[in-house]
């Protein structure tokens, strides 16, 4: 199972919520609120796996998530986007980003713990 998460967005409720579910889960949780942020913690953090909003302020998941692509210290850790964008068209988008899973919100928290088992 896979023990260090970074949960990424810019909202306070949906933070809380999935920070719940994957430490029920048991797993050890970090928060970040934008793209810019996420970087900057998956850096210094080193997590097993990154949950990323993708619709944020300032840098938003995509393009956060090509950032850790490009980085040697951040490319292998798995990024599963958690969005409200459910067309077909953003999922492949989100792959070709570099993501390896897609939860479209609102999710259950088997669907969390789902994605944390295929990508951990």
């Amino acid at each position: 199972m896979v023990s260090k998460v970074l949960v990424v967005d810019d909202s306070p409720t949906e933070l809380q919520n999935l920070k719940t579910i994957l430490t029920d889960a048991g797993c050890v949780v970090t928060t970040a609120s934008s793209g810019a942020e996420a970087v900057k913690k998956a850096l210094s953090e080193r997590p097993n796996v990154i949950f990323m909003d993708v619709v944020m302020q300032d840098m938003d998941g995509f393009a956060a998530t090509r950032e850790l692509a490009g980085n040697a210290n951040t490319k292998s850790i798995p990024v599963v986007f958690v969005t409200s964008k459910s067309q077909k068209a953003d999922k492949v988008w989100a792959q070709m980003q570099g993501g390896k899973g897609y939860v479209v919100k609102p999710y259950t928290a088997d669907q969390i713990v789902e994605q944390l088992k295929a990508v951990g």
